[in-house]
């Protein structure tokens, strides 16, 4: 009874948020055309849980100015030499058997990660994918628990 009326009264215990890690695509997502901000990213996110784990691969080329504003935005910067989706994948995999984070989250244009999606879920997490575009990654918007598409700016 006691917290029916705490409910009327809006005292209910806030539910704590879900721990979420994130892994995004740089070469994939972070592309001039996209017109995608890495706040953007942020932002959609927040309603799937608070993010612990936040990683942005990137490849040799990438300039400072990138892995600086990755920085800035609180995202780990990953730099690769050679194939970016093995490492994210890898990277993946490790929060996947991390018994403190309860979501992961998948930012691309393809279905590369398909595999760890499966995988998470299999192991109880709750998946979710951002993609750039609607016709992309059919294999992850059909296998990821929550799919959000951010696309350019109007």
């Amino acid at each position: 009874m006691l917290d029916g009326v705490r409910q009327k009264l809006g005292w209910a215990k806030k539910e704590k948020a879900k721990s979420l890690a994130v892994f995004i695509d740089g070469p994939n997502i972070l592309r001039k055309e996209l017109q995608i901000d890495l706040k953007d990213i942020k932002k959609v996110l927040r309603k799937f849980g608070e993010i612990k784990v936040g990683k942005v691969f990137l490849n040799q080329y990438a300039s400072e100015k990138l892995v600086e504003a990755v920085v800035n935005q609180g995202f780990e910067s990953i730099i690769t030499v050679g194939d970016i989706d093995v490492a994210m994948a890898v990277e993946a995999t490790e929060a996947i058997f991390n018994p403190t984070i309860q979501s992961i989250a998948f930012v691309s244009r393809d279905s590369d990660f398909w595999p760890a999606v499966i995988k998470a879920k299999r192991y109880g997490k709750d998946t979710i994918v951002v993609l750039a575009e609607e016709a992309s990654a059919s294999a992850l918007k059909n296998t990821a628990d929550h799919v959000v598409i951010i696309g350019r700016r109007m």
